[in-house]
């Protein structure tokens, strides 16, 4: 029995990290890849995937790969291989076996709610399925969310290219105008954040240096999307970083839901001069 209740635990603990709005939280959810720019006849590169405080260490949870998606520079969807979930991080492998650009993301949908049974207040998050069964049919002051997060990354064989970069029109994404894979210590590069593939205007953005475990300070920048969704970002350093942002409105697609809450998170290679 006691084993039981420890994969129940973690089973529960994952499911909240893929869920979870990703501004709301000290934990941030992150992919890490091996390499970022490649080349040679047949790469391959190994990514990391896992929720933690630090970026980008293993210590809190590993994010559930249930939402991978794979997208090969020709726009269609290439397979992730070797897959596997330990304690505190997944990893997967994909095989670069066309030039180009790859975008590597997990997406996941949602709803959270929160609910009074009797005098005891609740919490619940997980699938719509889920709801109906899971979430009493009379809780008292319910509250549900729905949910969209989206975290990606960026890999390049060779010459970078611009067919995977395009965007869904399914919550929030970023639509690049420098190119990911071509940034620069010293250099601006800019960007594009999109709502349902429109500009989401005044969202702000947040970027951070990983690193975070060996320096007193986060070392963030903050950035404020224009009327077009634009933003830049000036590197101070090469490096890997996180960059993030998260918009909320009523506009639900899944019912009972009454407000919704989307959330992007990328993970960037900044290279030396």
């Amino acid at each position: 029995m006691k084993v039981s209740l420890k994969k129940l635990s973690l089973v529960t603990a994952l499911a909240v990290a893929a869920l979870a709005p990703l501004a709301a939280q000290a934990h941030r959810q992150w992919l890490l890849p091996s390499a970022t720019v490649l080349s040679g006849n047949d790469p391959w590169v190994s990514v990391d995937a896992a929720v933690s405080n630090d970026l980008f260490y293993f210590e809190h949870f590993p994010m559930r790969l249930d939402g991978l998606v794979v997208t090969a520079p020709d726009g269609k969807a290439a397979k992730a291989e070797n897959a596997s979930t330990g304690r505190y991080r997944s990893v997967f492998d994909v095989h670069l076996t066309q030039d180009g650009t790859y975008k590597i993301a997990v997406v996941n949908r949602g709803l959270t709610a929160s609910y009074k049974v009797g005098n005891e207040t609740k919490r619940w998050r997980g699938s719509p399925e889920a709801f109906a069964k899971e979430v009493p049919a009379n809780a008292q002051d319910l509250q549900v969310t729905e949910g969209l997060s989206r975290v990606e990354s960026f890999v390049t064989r060779g010459k970078p290219t611009t067919t995977a970069l395009a965007t869904t029109g399914d919550g929030l994404e970023l639509a690049p105008i420098t190119h990911p894979n071509d940034l620069v210590d010293g250099s601006t590069a800019s960007f594009r954040l999109l709502h349902d593939g429109k500009p989401a205007a005044n969202v702000k953005v947040e970027v951070v240096p990983g690193g975070i475990r060996y320096r007193d300070k986060l070392n963030d920048m903050a950035v404020t999307t224009d009327a077009d969704g634009k933003f830049s970002v000036k590197w101070p350093a090469p490096g890997m970083y996180w960059l993030e942002a998260d918009v909320r409105d009523e506009k639900v697609s899944i019912k009972p839901a009454k407000a919704r809450r989307a959330a992007y998170a990328a993970t960037l290679e900044v290279l030396p001069q």
